[in-house]
């Protein structure tokens, strides 16, 4: 049964010998920049869920029309963090900017992840009370 990491591992998505190894492509880039492993390996990864997510067309095949899309069913369906789907964006367009040498234009209609924001947490004046209420010992006051 073929899977396509094989051909994603070579960079191949659609025929045998269209493209130039993409992951390997990627990774040199990277590196050559010297951005931390950490960033390599999210980066790859993102670069092959987007290729999984277009059933294994090559990015040179596709445009700001697919990372939108791709970018958009991440923050609609798969219901991403802000930071996550800002991630994917960033792999995205080094994948593109460095790798391809393809400047995608202003990435129109994408639908931005939801930031949480956090509150902090604040007892209310009777529940404060309720707590000291059930204190027992010497008063150090």
């Amino acid at each position: 049964m073929y899977d396509g990491s094989a051909a994603l591992r070579g960079g191949v998505a659609a025929a045998a010998g269209a493209h130039p190894k993409l992951i390997p492509r990627l990774r040199e880039a990277l590196r050559i920049r010297r951005y931390s492993l950490k960033t390599e390996k999210a980066y790859i990864h993102w670069v092959r869920r987007y290729v999984h997510f277009h059933r294994m067309r090559h990015p040179q095949e596709m445009g700001a029309s697919e990372v939108t899309a791709f970018l958009n069913h991440l923050a609609n369906d798969r219901s991403v963090a802000g930071a996550t789907q800002n991630q994917a964006l960033c792999a995205l367009l080094f994948l593109y900017r460095h790798v391809l040498g393809v400047q995608l234009p202003w990435l129109d209609g994408l639908v931005r992840a939801k930031t949480s924001r956090r509150l902090p947490t604040v007892l209310t004046a009777s529940e404060v009370q309720a707590i000291l209420a059930q204190l027992s010992g010497v008063n150090a006051g």
